[in-house]
């Protein structure tokens, strides 16, 4: 299980290939708590959070949120064998992942 510290320390590296993705993403993850990635206006901020309102919230394991940052495990594999669930805007959720595999 990553460490909720570590993924979000890993997101906040990668703020500037996020900012232009315009949207809030929440990640619900299954082994427990929840980080959002505040991407509008122009700046990022990444804070844990759990229930928050977001326009895609997507569901995976911690350790899986940590391979898709590191490059990894690409987005469209996650998503299609199960690992990775998308609820909300399909649109984000890919712009997402475009800038994941960036």
């Amino acid at each position: 299980m990553a460490d909720i510290g570590t993924l979000v320390d890993s997101i906040e590296e990668r703020s500037d290939t996020l900012s232009t993705l315009g949207y809030k993403v929440r990640f619900d993850l299954t082994d427990g708590g929840g980080i959002l990635v505040d991407a509008t206006g122009g700046r990022v901020t990444v804070s844990t959070a759990e229930g928050t309102e977001a326009d895609t919230v997507m569901t995976l394991s911690s350790d899986n949120l940590l391979k898709l940052i590191q490059g990894k495990l690409s987005p469209m594999m996650a998503f299609s064998t199960g690992r990775l669930k998308v609820q909300g805007s399909q649109g984000v959720a890919m712009k997402l992942a475009g800038l994941l595999d960036g």
